[in-house]
């Protein structure tokens, strides 16, 4: 991998992982499409260098990661204190998202191999994003106006958006577009929803590219440079960063219904492309 692929990757991890369209059905197609993930070189099966840099698509969701710690520090530090029994809210907080996390967890260890063998591919993206899309207009018009801020989640209320989160283990859903519907239909407002699925994010994909890391180390360094990974987490950042500001700002005003369109597209697209053979 170059540090020119590097980059794209970055960016694309960077703008898609908090946005409701998908960031691993988004990396595997930029994958796909740089010729990344399939063919082997001296020393390095096939398999292993797909393995690899399956793994570093993950890893780069660091520099997201960074992002959010950077964007949300208020409520990081308020949940720090409240660890510390200074800060009531915090701790409250901070026992809703380790509930929310729980399911994924569960499920993710116990599936992880099923998932990856099954729904890592073209295809089933394809029908994840049309069908997210589909189901982003549904929730439309259901969505009642107004809604509970974050404080006033309830602990079963945040252990059924970490249930609506593992929906997002099939490639292609979105763990964004997942926990911000749970979030709305458990009653919370749009920004509440989406402030509790960003923070979320930050301890699921947290441990899973610690996950990941500690599993591929060895096979990361052998196949990719540390250049790659640097910039990799460099441009995930800063474009995570631009990506989680305007879209706060824009699903306050507008909703979700942009999202949907661009989902049915995009599947659309990506269908033509395959059956045409040029994917």
């Amino acid at each position: 991998m170059t540090p020119g692929q590097a980059f794209i990757l970055g960016v694309v991890e960077g703008i898609t992982e908090f946005l409701p369209i998908s960031s691993t059905g988004h990396l595997l197609l930029a994958q796909r499409i740089m010729g990344i993930a399939p063919k082997g070189s001296e020393g390095i099966s096939p398999s292993s260098k797909k393995e690899a840099s399956d793994a570093y698509a993950i890893s780069i969701q660091g520099g997201a990661i960074m992002a959010v710690l950077l964007l949300y520090r208020r409520r990081i530090w308020s949940m720090a204190l409240g660890a510390l029994g200074r800060d009531p809210a915090g701790v409250q907080l901070a026992k809703r998202l380790c509930a929310a996390f729980l399911p994924a967890a569960f499920l993710g260890l116990l599936l992880e191999r099923s998932i990856k063998h099954h729904l890592f591919g073209p295809w089933p993206i394809v029908a994840a994003w049309f069908g997210g899309g589909l189901g982003i207009f549904l929730v439309s018009r259901v969505m009642l106006k107004g809604g509970r801020p974050v404080e006033e989640l309830q602990l079963r209320a945040a252990l059924l958006i970490g249930l609506f989160q593992c929906l997002a283990m099939w490639p292609g859903v979105s763990r964004s577009l997942a926990t911000i519907v749970g979030g709305l239909l458990c009653g919370l407002s749009m920004k509440a929803a989406v402030e509790f699925s960003f923070l979320l994010g930050l301890v699921t994909l947290g441990a899973a590219s610690l996950f990941d890391l500690v599993k591929h180390w060895s096979l990361m360094v052998e196949f990719l440079e540390p250049t790659s990974m640097a910039m990799g987490f460099l441009s995930s950042m800063i474009s995570a960063v631009v990506a989680v500001k305007w879209m706060v700002g824009y699903l306050e005003r507008h909703g979700l219904e942009i999202f949907g369109y661009y989902r049915i597209g995009i599947a659309s697209v990506t269908a033509f492309l395959l059956l045409a053979g040029i994917l």
